[in-house]
């Protein structure tokens, strides 16, 4: 079986060697001719292909290379297919829909999904670098699929696929599109200038001046959150830190640890909406015990719960960050972007993704936002009881490079 799966990927992989002709006319068609032509040879977007192959992905000639996209973003799959082909890369490329993968998910059998894991890792495993480039046309396709299907979606195919991506050089992108417009409350060239203003910036510069504070980070044991219906501890000794530079997120900026599994005690009320599994999350609380989330609430407090109870790991932390994008003000309800808003902090729920000793595993992880500028009602950080920032700021001098005018 798995030697006839092999021989089935390879012609896969074959049949998805890419051609330029081929995306010129699946740009054609997800735009206007005129607005794909004039898309293709926007200098932002053909910057943002440099990036992500030859910074994030640091594609090297004879390297392979996937992308797995959807209709609505070939613009900018065709710029890295160009960009792929000059530096001597192959790029692959595996194109879904939303809707059919919602029926997938919703249809879906425990064995279909075994088999489906199975085949997509082996496609996984012949790969160097992976780009998951999205441009969801409807950001709630997923509302109304059940949360044990969804569950299991993620403990047998998710999970696995995963874990196998994140041994590569691999980024995340979400390409703007009328729908993440709209989501963000913004006009389609507002959202089309904010989003090559956030993802096109010096990210060398910025991981400078994140060795700072990463190394601070390094020596904390107990970090102290306040704000507003907020006061949490915990520990993050002797964990991994990883500073987040445009090697695994479009746009980024984040330094981001593992919390001792065992050591958040107290409360915290997020500020910003948080969209999970086709639901908006609105002031989520949550409380801690001993590690343990004991009580949570919401404006769909059910669902809540229901994700918090999808696994042994679930109601524990898998991650602690701190945002530091200056050119991300203010929530567009994607969690891609709203986690790097500067001056913001976020938690995730579920499984750890750094090697951290006694990490978290879980089949979740979902980042939630606390935007703690004095716009959104301030709030401070401590590190081993030491001022670090306030109301979005930091107020060592160390750290000064990382606040946001030092930053542009």
């Amino acid at each position: 079986m798995k030697k006839f799966l092999f021989q089935l990927i390879l012609m896969i992989l074959f049949l998805q060697f890419s051609s330029e002709k081929l995306f010129s006319q699946i740009a054609s068609e997800s735009l206007s001719s005129k607005a794909a032509s004039e898309a293709l040879g926007d200098p932002r977007m053909l910057k943002l292909a440099e990036t992500i192959v030859n910074y994030s992905c640091e594609l090297k000639p004879g390297q392979k290379i996937l992308i797995d996209t959807d209709e609505d973003a070939a613009p900018l799959v065709q710029a890295i297919v160009k960009e792929a082909f000059r530096v001597g890369g192959y790029p692959f490329v595996k194109i879904s829909n939303a809707e059919i993968d919602r029926e997938i998910v919703m249809q879906c059998a425990t064995d279909q999904l075994k088999l489906m894991a199975e085949f997509d890792l082996l496609q996984m495993k012949a790969m160097d670098a992976v780009v998951l480039l999205h441009a969801s046309r409807n950001p709630m396709e997923e509302s109304d699929i059940p949360n044990e299907k969804t569950q299991m979606f993620e403990n047998i195919y998710y999970h696995a696929v995963t874990t196998e991506r994140l041994k590569k050089n691999w980024v995340r992108v979400k390409f703007p599109n009328y729908a993440s417009a709209q989501f963000a409350n913004m006009s389609t060239e507002g959202y089309r200038n904010f989003f090559y203003k956030v993802c096109n910036l010096d990210y060398a510069k910025m991981g400078e001046a994140m060795k700072p504070l990463a190394e601070l980070m390094r020596k904390t044991d107990k970090i102290r959150i306040i704000a507003s219906d907020t006061d949490l501890t915990l520990s993050i000794k002797n964990q991994k830190v990883i500073p987040c530079r445009g090697k695994g997120n479009i746009p980024d900026g984040e330094v981001f640890t593992t919390p001792v599994k065992d050591s958040a005690n107290g409360f915290i009320t997020f500020n910003a909406v948080s969209p999970y599994g086709g639901t908006l999350f609105d002031r989520v609380r949550l409380e801690f015990e001993k590690g343990k989330i004991v009580r949570a609430t919401s404006n769909d407090t059910a669902k809540l719960n229901s994700i918090l109870d999808t696994d042994l790991g679930s109601r524990f932390l898998g991650e602690f960050a701190l945002g530091v994008n200056p050119y991300i003000e203010k929530p567009v309800k994607s969690i891609l972007f709203d986690e790097k808003i500067s001056g913001s902090l976020h938690l995730a729920i579920g499984n750890a993704y750094s090697d951290s000793k006694e990490s978290n595993k879980s089949s979740i992880h979902w980042d939630i936002i606390l935007i703690q500028t004095s716009e959104c009602g301030g709030g401070e950080v401590w590190f081993d009881d030491v001022l670090i920032r306030k109301d979005g700021k930091f107020v060592l001098p160390e750290l000064s490079n990382l606040n946001p005018e030092n930053l542009k």
